[in-house]
């Protein structure tokens, strides 16, 4: 069975498999979570994602870790929230999957996610929680790889709205 948990921390330095960038579709460096995966990731990772992209939203690719903790980072493309009338929750739902499944293609046994598509991308953080706690626990409920599952919360509020959801913090 899998572990799910969640947790106050900087993604960055979770001595997990894999941790999940909330990208955008060009792959490209960006600001919040995304920034700072590029600079503790080192030069090489932006090379791997223009090599990697395009990925549309609701897709995931992967890359190396490079100088990370972490030996692979998954980039998973959530939606911009437009209303929640566009495909949004299966949009952020499907970002969530195909991480997992990349996850498990390559072996991984953790894996840490931030909070997709709740900064810049305007997602309602408690609705994405919600996503992403029954996605999590949906994908992980047959046998794979994973062992262990972490949201990785950039404050107590966010992970309060997980502890919400269903997760241990």
């Amino acid at each position: 069975m899998t572990r799910v948990t969640a947790v106050v921390a900087d993604i960055t330095t979770l001595d997990v498999d894999a941790i999940v960038n909330a990208a955008n579709s060009e792959l490209a460096v960006g600001g919040g979570v995304c920034g700072a995966i590029h600079r503790a990731a080192g030069p090489a990772l932006a090379e791997a994602c223009r090599q990697a992209a395009p990925c549309p939203t609701g897709e995931a690719r992967i890359t190396p870790g490079y100088d990370l903790k972490a030996k692979h980072v998954i980039h998973a493309v959530g939606p911009r929230w437009m209303g929640g009338r566009r495909g949004e929750a299966e949009l952020l739902a499907g970002a969530y999957r195909a991480a997992l499944q990349l996850a498990v293609d390559h072996g991984v046994t953790s894996i840490a996610f931030p909070a997709i598509s709740t900064g810049i991308y305007g997602y309602p953080a408690e609705d994405a929680a919600g996503i992403a706690v029954r996605t999590i626990r949906e994908a992980t409920s047959a046998p794979s790889s994973i062992e262990e599952v972490t949201f990785a919360c950039f404050d107590e509020k966010m992970l309060e709205l997980y502890v919400r959801a269903g997760v241990p913090g």
